[in-house]
């Protein structure tokens, strides 16, 4: 239990608990709780809740009650309570699941410019990969508390170390496709459906025949006259982007294009694949192969 924990790291561990806020206690009673319970004098209480409220813009809120705030103003008094404590760790559980999906960017976007101006050390812990991927300097991706990858944003979503962050990060996620690296044309890899796809890389340590699989971004797919011929089946618009739900031979495959494109279920459309955008996999182990420059 948190009460049982040692001065020093309860600070640590209360921040992790301190989302549920007090009904009956206005929001400058809420975030100098945990003070007042320390025995702190009221002048000091005040004057770190006072500079807690101008960082977190809630001064004209101070002598509100909880179900007077919005979410996000909720949000910010429960940040409060941490950030008078002055901790040196700040921990975040999923703090942003409960709002809608629009305040939920905006409290993105203020979580991240409060860490940036308190440059204290986060622990953000989320299953949404946008927030994962907006938000943090570096990820850890676990499944099962076993950590799968570490890394930066942007390494994680260019080099999945298995299957499962592959398929994790990203949105349309990783197309994965079992299959094997044909025998007589190792720049061709073919899916257990019989699709052919281009091979630019080549796993550095595999058996002939060996099982693996291939896996490519939706937004790698390209609209080619003379390229691989696929069956619209679903077609979903967005504006800025348009995500094509296609099959190839029996097999699904998501597609994502910048463009807009004029086509509908039912349209045949040939794409190719950007040059050196595959990734390779043990069907195994789920595990990314090694991979040289074919």
């Amino acid at each position: 239990m948190v009460n049982d924990l040692p001065s020093k790291e309860r600070d640590i561990a209360m921040v992790f608990q301190s989302y549920a806020l007090y009904p009956h206690l206005t929001v400058a009673e809420n975030m100098g709780f945990s003070l007042k319970l320390r025995g702190r004098a009221s002048d000091e209480i005040g004057r770190r809740v006072q500079s807690a409220a101008k960082t977190l813009a809630l001064e004209p809120f101070l002598d509100r009650h909880p179900r007077h705030l919005s979410g996000g103003q909720r949000q910010r008094v429960a940040m409060g309570r941490a950030i008078v404590r002055d901790p040196k760790v700040f921990l975040f559980d999923e703090p942003l699941s409960n709002l809608d999906a629009k305040l939920r960017v905006a409290m993105r976007a203020e979580i991240k410019e409060l860490h940036q101006r308190l440059k204290i050390t986060t622990v953000y812990v989320t299953h949404d990969q946008t927030e994962a991927m907006t938000m943090a300097d570096r990820i850890v991706v676990m499944r099962d508390g076993i950590v799968e990858q570490i890394g930066t944003p942007l390494e994680i979503y260019d080099r999945p170390a298995t299957t499962f962050v592959a398929g994790f990060i990203g949105m349309p996620a990783m197309n994965l496709l079992k299959g094997r690296i044909q025998a007589d044309a190792p720049s061709i890899f073919r899916t257990d459906s019989g699709v052919a796809m281009p091979l630019s890389l080549r796993p550095g340590t595999t058996d002939p025949g060996e099982e693996l699989i291939y896996g490519i971004r939706p937004e790698q797919f390209v609209i080619a006259d003379e390229g691989t011929p696929a069956k619209v089946v679903v077609m979903e618009p967005t504006g800025a982007e348009t995500l094509v739900v296609a099959r190839i031979e029996g097999e699904n495959v998501n597609m994502l294009f910048r463009e807009r494109i004029a086509v509908k279920a039912g349209d045949t459309i040939r794409f190719t694949l950007r040059i050196a955008s595959e990734h390779l996999f043990s069907a195994g182990t789920g595990r990314r192969l090694p991979e040289t420059d074919a």
